[in-house]
């Protein structure tokens, strides 16, 4: 499929972008993700400026985005001694 042309509102800007379509769906739900969070930051702390909120927001996800990595870290840590601890008892019981 081709790119499509769209315009993502953020904070009140239009911002015209070339996606493909297979991405389309998802650039519009975090244009409206991100729309929310200004929106709650707004609300919760009565802030109107807008590159302020943009910060906030910003700020609030690469916070998430670093917890998520360290969870899939750890996840993955967790995995990789199970797999360890499953071989040394496959190779145990092979070897007998």
């Amino acid at each position: 499929m081709g790119e499509l042309s769209i315009k993502i509102r953020i904070g009140d800007r239009d911002y015209p972008m070339k996606v493909s379509a297979d991405e389309e769906e998802s650039i519009r739900l975090a244009g409206r993700m991100i729309n929310e969070r200004m929106k709650y930051y707004r609300e919760q702390f009565g802030i109107d400026d807008k590159q302020d909120l943009l910060a906030m927001v910003a700020f609030d996800s690469l916070v998430q985005k670093m917890k998520s990595e360290t969870e899939v870290t750890d996840f993955n840590k967790s995995i990789d001694q199970k797999l360890s601890n499953l071989d040394e008892i496959l190779s145990s019981a092979l070897s007998d």
